[in-house]
């Protein structure tokens, strides 16, 4: 594939992704830049058969699904509302498959979860080829969420020390924002917080604001990525 017709396929991915995203949910900022990074990494690494470790309702499938030859997601029984959504039923510790079953993974927002995640990362090291990549997002700031199975926090240093102990080489830790990214995605949660009956209309204006002005301000000399809510690892089997 071309240059230009890879760039033409990232587009068509991230729009289908995004479609039942509206610029004001208060997630929007985070999900659009989230999922340009991860197309874009996607493009570079993915190939063969995919694993979605925690894949819930397959979303990603919209954004990366045409980068490999099979797309396979994983998750246990207790989060799916509807066991066709996954192709394994299985857990991030157990993975239903013999060793070197897939070429790439995918893991995202799923670590923070994890009561042990270095034991979910030497699985999904066993279950992938040599030579594989995987793709894993962690979060550095966020709120409280999916209580009480809500465990951790991660730095940069936290994931290079996690990531090298289960034996993977390290390719790239990216900062997926700055400040005024992750304070202006927070504060939309918290007045989403009261985004009921007519003051649902209300504050619909003022978080479309906010999505907006985070991907001005969030770039340049403003982004400080000490301040990041998500970490993207990109990670490979020797």
């Amino acid at each position: 594939m071309s240059k230009d017709s890879a760039g033409r396929a990232g587009k068509v991915a991230l729009r289908t992704y995004l479609r039942d995203w509206s610029l004001a949910n208060p997630a929007y900022f985070v999900v659009r830049h989230a999922g340009t990074l991860l197309r874009d990494e996607a493009e570079r690494y993915f190939c063969g058969r995919l694993l979605d470790i925690g894949c819930g309702n397959k979303s990603k499938q919209l954004l990366v699904g045409d980068l490999v030859d099979e797309y396979v997601g994983l998750d246990h029984a207790d989060t799916l509302h509807d066991l066709t959504q996954a192709d394994l039923i299985g857990n991030a510790y157990e993975i239903p498959v013999p060793d070197a079953s897939f070429d790439s993974v995918l893991c995202t927002a799923v670590l923070e979860h994890l009561e042990d995640p270095r034991a979910a990362l030497l699985e999904a090291f066993r279950i992938l080829k040599p030579g594989g990549y995987a793709l894993y997002t962690a979060p550095l700031y966020w709120h409280l969420h999916e209580e009480p199975r809500d465990f951790f926090r991660y730095t940069r240093h936290g994931l290079q020390h996690l990531f090298s102990a289960a034996g993977w080489e390290i390719i790239d830790i990216v900062s997926m924002s700055g400040f005024w990214g992750t304070f202006l995605t927070q504060f939309n949660y918290y007045l989403a917080r009261y985004a009921r009956g007519p003051l649902a209309y209300l504050l619909a204006p003022p978080i479309a604001l906010n999505n907006l002005a985070a991907f001005c301000l969030d770039r340049g000399v403003l982004r400080d990525e000490r301040f990041t809510w998500l970490y993207l690892v990109v990670a490979r089997k020797k």
